[in-house]
């Protein structure tokens, strides 16, 4: 376990620790056993997604609202964020004791920076926490909010960005710290523990996919997989890609148009020219590795222009990024 190093006065005075006592985590959450919080520290908020991407920015603003160095990475992503409630510690002394023990650890510091007045464009400013946070959005209640939407102003800020290479595989650490108010220190910490999605697990069944098209007249290819924020077919597409071309052998009557859709994260030009990408990919390996005929399949992208779920929520999200055959 991640123990945080204690940069305290020798002794907590006695009037300290009852503060400490009576504060209280929220029900039903756990405090991730890589890290142990700075002490005196409360769980406000916490959210977890067994299996979501995630972008950890290892560099600084560079453009108007623009990171230029990323690491894109996917996994277990456990998000917490941690009240400490006083006058008696300060955002720079969190931050500190934090960086102090990640290194201690052995992970690598990727970026770090803490700033007073979050001006700039370093890891730790205000910019650069808004870039970040637009990238990787959360349902954000009370005091956690106004972090995330960049509102705070009581005092500075800081971040550290980490890795380790352990034997279950690679984690990354990003926290964020700052003064969100005189007698209150916000801390958010970021846990992604790498891993593929375990994939395969749903794909195309020509007879029902034969079954949806008579009915609706379109039918959602499930078990494509792409790269992460990319055109690229996964392998494990391949038995989604055969069933789709062993419908289209069987009914040489039928056309198609094959339509990519993205969820509302990123720009309208951005996901309009990504979902296009996708349904061309589909198409092209559907001409090119199983003879099928190109005038029957004709790509479009439509980006975000129609989720089946709402974008409000991960599980939304990931339903609404998908390509679909639809009847010509």
């Amino acid at each position: 376990m991640l123990k945080v190093i204690r940069i305290l006065a020798a002794v907590i005075s006695l009037a300290v620790l009852p503060a400490i006592a009576v504060a209280q985590d929220i029900d039903g959450v756990v405090e991730h056993p890589m890290i142990e919080r700075y002490p005196g520290q409360v769980i406000a908020w916490q959210h977890i997604e067994n299996y979501q991407p995630y972008k950890v920015a290892v560099g600084p603003v560079t453009g108007y609202r623009q990171i230029g160095d990323w690491i894109e990475t996917e996994g277990r992503v456990t998000r917490t964020f941690y009240k400490y409630e006083g006058e008696d510690r300060s955002y720079s002394e969190v931050y500190k004791n934090y960086l102090d023990a990640l290194t201690a650890e052995g992970f690598e510091i990727l970026g770090e920076g803490m700033s007073a007045d979050r001006k700039g464009a370093a890891v730790g400013s205000r910019q650069w926490m808004e870039v970040t946070f637009r990238e990787n959005p959360a349902t954000k209640p009370g005091a956690v909010g106004t972090m995330f939407s960049g509102t705070s102003s009581s005092g500075g800020a800081g971040a550290i960005v980490a890795s380790k290479q352990r034997a279950a595989g690679t984690a990354y650490v990003v926290i964020y710290v700052e003064q969100h108010a005189r007698n209150y220190v916000g801390t958010l910490i970021d846990i992604v523990e790498v891993e593929a999605a375990e994939t395969g697990l749903v794909v195309v069944d020509a007879e029902a996919m034969g079954a949806d098209i008579e009915e609706y007249g379109r039918v959602v290819l499930n078990g494509i997989v792409f790269d992460f924020d990319k055109a690229t077919l996964k392998p494990e597409s391949k038995a989604a890609l055969d069933a789709i071309a062993d419908y289209l052998a069987t009914h040489p009557d039928k056309a198609f148009y094959v339509v990519g859709h993205t969820d509302s994260k990123g720009t309208y030009a951005y996901n309009s020219k990504l979902s296009d990408d996708r349904a061309r990919a589909v198409a092209d390996a559907l001409k090119q590795d199983y003879d099928i005929a190109p005038d029957r399949l004709e790509p479009h992208g439509v980006g975000p222009l129609s989720p089946v779920f709402s974008n409000a929520s991960d599980a939304g999200r990931e339903q609404n990024r998908r390509v679909e055959l639809v009847e010509r």
